[in-house]
């Protein structure tokens, strides 16, 4: 395959390794991937504790319409769990519990020279607590990267992730990179760049027998709109951190991988805020345990 396309694939969301396919002018890709989530107790800095788990489900396909340019379409819902105890800084009750975020998206990938590749993301979600208003909750904007191919190992771009979301405006630049070191070790980007943050740094090492092991690091950031009937009717929750992790992946055939994180989120924030957006409650935390496996599948 083209490396530009092997790139452009990564970034779109499908494993390198699984889509490591030739796309020819009238091919399609199709991927799906589900995971699994969770963060345990962590205590917060101003008294009482809290944790999360949850689940993200994805689907995409990809088509070749020349060997210029290719046009997708994916679709993703991310649920959360939230159990508080005690949040004293929160308003010393659970500000909210279960978190729903449907996304649908697009994609666009043009290749106007054999080096250069620019891709273009736009997308429409929806963060909300169960019983509030779907209507105040929407999130859209963008992801644009521009990448050249220096040499048959280094991959180099710009990025940026653009989004309104419900009440502000975010952006997030981002480096965009796969560098092969040699055989084994290689420098890339580890998550899909969107409206929770940029793509992150990853380095990987893959043994001979289908495992690969990684460590790497990004800022995630997630606002959704809280439950009409909850302690700030309304109102709007943040969530905020840089997750640490290390990753175990196992490739299953061409088509399958298994991806295991263990991770701590640092620097991590939570706020409560009114429903214009100004400040009410907002507490932080140190480093939280978390655990994720997930699985990707290629038709």
């Amino acid at each position: 395959m083209n490396r530009r396309w092997m790139f452009a694939l990564a970034l779109y969301g499908a494993s390198a390794t699984i889509a490591a396919q030739d796309l020819a002018p009238g091919a399609t890709m199709t991927s799906a991937s589900i995971s699994a989530l969770t963060q345990f107790d962590t205590d917060l800095d101003s008294g009482g504790r809290f944790n999360w788990s949850g689940g993200i489900v994805t689907g995409a396909a990809l088509h070749q319409f020349t060997q210029q340019f290719a046009a997708g379409l994916s679709l993703q819902y991310d649920f959360q769990q939230w159990h508080f105890n005690n949040p004293s800084g929160l308003g010393g009750v659970a500000p909210w519990r279960d978190i729903n975020t449907p996304q649908v998206g697009a994609t666009f990938i043009y290749a106007p020279s054999e080096d250069w590749t620019i891709m273009v993301q736009p997308s429409v979600a929806w963060g909300y607590e169960t019983g509030a208003s779907t209507g105040n909750a929407l999130t859209y904007g963008a992801v644009i990267i521009a990448s050249k191919d220096f040499s048959k190992t280094l991959t180099v771009g710009l990025g940026v992730a653009v989004y309104r979301e419900i009440y502000t405006t975010r952006t997030y630049p981002f480096l965009a990179i796969e560098w092969q070191i040699d055989e084994h070790w290689k420098l890339a980007n580890p998550f899909q760049a969107g409206p929770t943050g940029g793509a992150g740094l990853e380095l990987t090492y893959a043994f001979n027998n289908g495992w690969e092991a990684g460590i790497g690091a990004a800022y995630r950031s997630f606002v959704f709109r809280l439950d009409q009937d909850g302690p700030v009717p309304n109102g709007i929750g943040e969530q905020s951190y840089v997750p640490v992790f290390l990753r175990l992946s196992r490739t299953i055939g061409k088509q399958s991988q298994f991806d295991f994180y263990a991770a701590g989120l640092a620097n991590g924030t939570l706020k409560v805020k009114n429903p214009d957006g100004s400040g009410r409650y907002s507490d932080d935390y140190g480093v939280a345990p978390a655990l994720g496996v997930t699985f990707r599948h290629r038709f």
